[in-house]
């Protein structure tokens, strides 16, 4: 994997950039989520004992892959909506929105859907989500997968998020990013990822955070929550996009309390720390 020298001497200055190559130069333990809307979490355990299943430890239904035999989403568990793959840091966000049953949740950038199914088993499919995104290319395996996972409070729009409008008790903003956290192992992604790296992408993608935190936050409710995630390590995508929303209006972040190794005011997660991809988490309240 061939890291750019410019990469390297930014992250050299905000980590161990050569625990973080080695990290990044290593596969992601594969990991997945019990869907509790159709199945129980012990019955899944025992039936998928041969994938040497251990838990993640910052979220009750998740379980990372320890055996060889890897092919999860081939299994009858996942055809039938019992599981849905999922990096353990992408469990994190939905946890953090204290979802109650009543209320009316926005995701911004919903696609592929694994954080709004996830919203929706929190609410025992009850209150309603909105679950958005602006490509129609990206809003088929949304669709696909909250239909495979009987999703049934949720209704799919199609818009720019900067656009969007209504009233929110609760929202979600994983925001498009420069999804430099997703470097693990030498995979095509990988590979796309370091050769897109540069700062005039990651400018303009915290152009676009700006503008859809903003537009977010003026939908949420007074004492509503947002959470705010990347999946990028970049401090332009991620601590800056946040605290541009501080000195605009009267955002007040709260701490995230959750067993797992970070860095920073924020949940700022490099892969080294805790074997895992790259995650950033803010949790914000309107007041």
């Amino acid at each position: 994997m061939k890291f750019k020298d410019k990469m390297l001497e930014k992250y050299s200055k905000l980590t161990d950039v050569e625990a973080y190559k080695k990290c990044a130069g290593s596969f992601v333990r594969k990991s997945f989520r019990v869907n509790t809307l159709k199945a129980d979490i012990e019955g899944v355990k025992e039936r998928l004992a041969d994938f040497d299943l251990s838990p993640v430890p910052w979220c009750k239904e998740g379980f990372y892959i320890n055996s060889a035999k890897r092919d999860i989403g081939k299994t009858e568990e996942h055809a039938l909506g019992e599981i849905f793959v999922q990096t353990s840091v992408s469990m994190i966000p939905a946890q953090f929105l204290e979802l109650k049953w009543k209320d009316l949740v926005l995701d911004v950038s919903a696609s592929p859907g694994g954080k709004t199914e996830h919203c929706a088993q929190l609410m025992n499919n009850k209150g309603l989500i909105v679950a958005n995104d602006i490509s129609s290319t990206r809003l088929k395996p949304l669709i696909i997968n909250l239909q495979r996972c009987s999703v049934s409070n949720t209704v799919v729009t199609q818009m720019d998020g900067r656009e969007l409008k209504g009233e929110y008790d609760k929202i979600l903003l994983d925001a498009p990013c420069s999804g430099s956290g997703m470097i693990r192992g030498p995979t095509e992604l990988s590979k796309r990822t370091l050769e897109e790296w540069n700062p005039i992408n990651i400018d303009k993608y915290a152009k676009l955070q700006k503008q859809l935190i903003t537009q977010a936050y003026s939908l949420l409710k007074k004492n509503g929550i947002m959470v705010y995630s990347t999946c990028s390590l970049e401090p332009e995508e991620n601590e800056e996009v946040v605290e541009y929303l501080l000195d605009n209006t009267n955002a007040k972040v709260e701490k995230i309390n959750l067993n797992i190794k970070s860095s920073g005011s924020y949940l700022r997660i490099w892969p080294q720390d805790n074997d895992t991809e790259g995650f950033f988490v803010a949790k914000i309240r309107k007041i």
